[in-house]
């Protein structure tokens, strides 16, 4: 039996299921997703959309090998085979910016059953400015705001905004080879930050994208006048100058970027507040009970992050919200 085969009987064979179901049942709608991490990000956000009638089982790409990926979820073991009780939650990677630029971009944006993140994946939220301080709050147990998270991301991303227009506008005209998202993301790297000034660290990066923004205006002269119209299109997607880290690539950001400056503000977090334990403590003995308490209490900052869902403010979460309700709309139909 073919694979595409297989697939079709998988989707007919869940509906079926379905409408075989006692009327006390839920409805249960199949969700493959890229990876073990994802399952509990899409656990999260289906979660609110479950009723007396309908639930979700979230499950990786395959059931019978330890195949993982967006291509895996959505070409092995889906393609056609996707419906009302079986669909797609998946990374946006670049294909929702891309819009119809690749045969993969126009079918993760207009196959009505697949969701996606509308920023580059999930760990872009996971990241989210605003959600940062909470998270040093749960890893660390101190509530002390020592830096500006969403000032520092707004400043990261306004410095590589152009150069991110750029490898936008050779992604849609095939060209991608000439500065691949690799290169970009070896451009976009903060170095030596220093939490009292970062500013001269978001120095050094303006400065290395500045000169190779000079290199591609002179090697790539047909691009000349083209680039202010997609950034025009690209704002009515949702990216503007401030926002830029949520569209570059997840893991770039969370390890490079993200990681880099909360490890820091957590560590400074937790020395101080060892310190206030020290200085109020009456006797040896209490500090070291306490102190020991607190440890104890702490959390690993990436097992937090990787758990952060605090980041349903996003404008971008509303977009992907949005698609699960037209999408939910068609299945009960």
């Amino acid at each position: 039996m073919s694979k595409r085969l297989v697939e079709n009987v998988n989707s007919r064979y869940f509906e079926a299921a379905n409408h075989m179901r006692p009327k006390w049942k839920k409805h249960k709608v199949i969700v493959y997703v890229e990876s073990y991490d994802d399952i509990f990000f899409w656990r999260d956000v289906l979660s609110e959309f479950e009723t007396d009638d309908l639930g979700f089982e979230i499950v990786l790409p395959s059931r019978s090998n330890l195949s993982r990926g967006k291509k895996s979820a959505i070409t092995n073991n889906l393609g056609k085979g996707l419906g009302t009780s079986m669909i797609a939650c998946v990374d946006a990677d670049l294909d929702y910016l891309l819009q119809d630029a690749t045969s993969t971009s126009r079918e993760i944006n207009n196959n009505p059953f697949i969701v996606h993140t509308y920023v580059y994946a999930i760990e872009n939220y996971q990241c989210y400015a605003e959600s940062l301080h909470n998270v040093c709050v749960m890893a660390t147990l101190n509530d002390k705001k020592i830096f500006d998270f969403v000032a520092y991301l707004s400043a990261y991303s306004r410095n590589i905004y152009d150069l991110f227009v750029w490898a936008m506008w050779l992604y849609r005209n095939n060209r991608a080879n000439e500065f691949p998202l690799t290169a970009l993301c070896n451009i976009a790297t903060v170095h030596k930050l220093n939490l009292a000034n970062p500013e001269e660290a978001l120095d050094r990066l303006r400065r290395t994208v500045n000169q190779k923004i000079a290199w591609l205006q002179q090697h790539i002269p047909e691009a000349k006048g083209k680039l202010q119209p997609l950034k025009e299109e690209l704002t009515q997607l949702g990216l503007t100058p401030d926002n830029v880290y949520l569209f570059m690539q997840g893991h770039h950001i969370m390890d490079n970027i993200v990681m880099d400056v909360v490890n820091p503000v957590c560590t400074i977090l937790r020395r101080g507040r060892e310190k206030e334990i020290r200085n109020h403590a009456a006797h040896a003995q209490q500090m070291d009970n306490e102190l020991s308490c607190y440890q104890h209490s702490q959390a690993a900052v990436e097992q937090m992050i990787r758990r952060n869902t605090d980041f349903k403010s996003a404008p971008q979460y509303h977009q992907m919200r949005q698609r699960i309700i037209e999408l939910l709309e068609k299945i009960n139909a």
